[in-house]
């Protein structure tokens, strides 16, 4: 990947092509850690829709711990975006360039955690398929918070439900017939660059996750190695800038003094 690519992806500079290449890559690694985790611990965790519902059905049942887990799951996913959000306002107030990198490092450093520890820890259900959960869910946060700041909630990458109601608007608009060719109201018509988008967006997540069902079955643990290689590609050539960037200051510091 040319430099100057990867730096427009996570850097500080925005433009909505970056934000689009960017929503659609988050959306492939989603869907992958998605449906290898799933294999993993039988649970999903890139949407909290479900998990909200478990909670309720649990609660009710009388299922106290799977209640808790529930939560704690929930929990994670909102701590991961408190973190982007920690991480993206700390970079900026420094004058640094990285906010946006920084979460995507930190999620690929996750994943590799995951991969290390996930066979060590397999056999020891009560414990591994809680702290796994969690750290899934994390991770989700961390990366839905990065692509929402970026495209100023246009996009999302970690769930599907509003990128296929937004698919169905814009059919629903296509397919809407103006009888009288726009003289009395607005003329009714599509946003094809925002159908493209979400199409896009939602093929991402597909492909991504055939990819880590695949490679989690045939791999096993080890399939997170290429995806965490592919997160650091996405994030570290704004990391790297902003560290010799501290590091000039640092340079320069010492000489004036």
């Amino acid at each position: 990947m040319p430099i100057n690519y990867a730096r427009s992806l996570t850097g500080h500079a925005r433009t909505p092509g970056a934000n689009r290449h960017l929503g659609v890559a988050l959306a492939f690694v989603a869907g992958a850690i998605n449906a290898g985790g799933f294999l993993a611990v039988r649970e999903y965790t890139s949407h909290m829709t479900g998990i909200v519902s478990g909670a309720a059905d649990h609660l009710v049942l009388g299922q106290t711990d799977l209640v808790l887990a529930a939560l704690g799951a929930l929990f994670s996913f909102m701590l991961g975006a408190a973190s982007t959000a920690i991480l993206v306002n700390l970079v900026r107030r420094q004058g640094l360039h990285s906010g946006f990198a920084l979460p995507l490092v930190l999620e690929a450093i996750l994943l590799l955690v995951f991969g290390i520890l996930g066979a060590r820890l397999n056999d020891i259900d009560a414990l591994f398929i809680p702290l796994t959960v969690m750290l899934l869910c994390f991770m989700m946060g961390l990366q839905n918070a990065v692509i929402t700041k970026v495209s100023h909630a246009e996009i999302r990458t970690t769930h599907m439900t509003g990128i296929v109601t937004d698919i169905g608007i814009e059919l629903g608009k296509l397919a809407y017939w103006n009888r009288d060719g726009g003289l009395r109201q607005p003329k009714v018509s599509a946003n094809l660059g925002r159908l493209a988008l979400m199409v896009a967006l939602l093929a991402a997540f597909c492909i991504g996750g055939v990819a880590g069902a695949l490679g989690f079955k045939h791999l096993g643990y080890l399939s997170t190695i290429p995806l965490a290689a592919f997160l650091c590609v996405l994030g570290i050539v704004p990391v790297v800038d902003d560290t010799l960037r501290v590091l000039g200051r640092g340079r320069r510091a010492e000489h004036d003094a």
